[in-house]
């Protein structure tokens, strides 16, 4: 890069939004639609560079227009790729099955809960969710599915 290019770069370095707002308009011959002070250095500085050192070719140009005509940016995701799995038989599909016990240690202690049909038991009483247990178990709150290591794919083992 030509050291005159590299200087006006610097400069632009130092001005505020206002200041690279007006080079904008300078250099593209349209109003900015950003105010965010980055992108404007960003997109002046590109220009500069442009100017001096030669613009994207025509052959470029076609086939970034290609990729753009056949990008359909407005349409939605599909639905089916936000939600979750289908339960089993009515239940969480993070949970173990029932009869499974779920161990951890938390300072010192080993908190240790057995999963029921339809609910938990921990210390012979019945909790209907981890939060409840895992909560009782440190004296504040916590997600019991996170608590027990039982969030995504990356089970801890029990």
């Amino acid at each position: 890069m030509d050291a005159s290019i590299e200087a006006q770069i610097d400069e632009l370095r130092k001005l505020p939004a206002q200041a690279l707002r007006a080079k904008y308009r300078e250099l593209f011959g349209e109003p900015s639609r950003s105010s965010n002070r980055q992108s404007l250095f960003r997109q002046v500085a590109w220009r500069i560079q442009a100017i001096a050192e030669g613009d994207l070719s025509e052959r470029a140009r076609k086939r970034a227009l290609e990729i753009a005509n056949d990008a359909d940016l407005k349409r939605c995701p599909e639905k089916a790729l936000f939600k979750l799995p289908e339960p089993r038989n009515g239940r969480d599909h993070r949970l173990p099955p029932v009869g499974s016990v779920l161990r951890r240690v938390f300072k010192q202690e080993l908190v240790e809960v057995t999963v029921l049909d339809e609910a938990f038991e921990y210390q012979g009483r019945r909790y209907d969710s981890l939060s409840a247990i895992a909560t009782l178990a440190t004296g504040s709150r916590w997600n019991g599915f996170a608590f027990f290591g039982l969030t995504g794919d990356h089970r801890r083992p029990a």
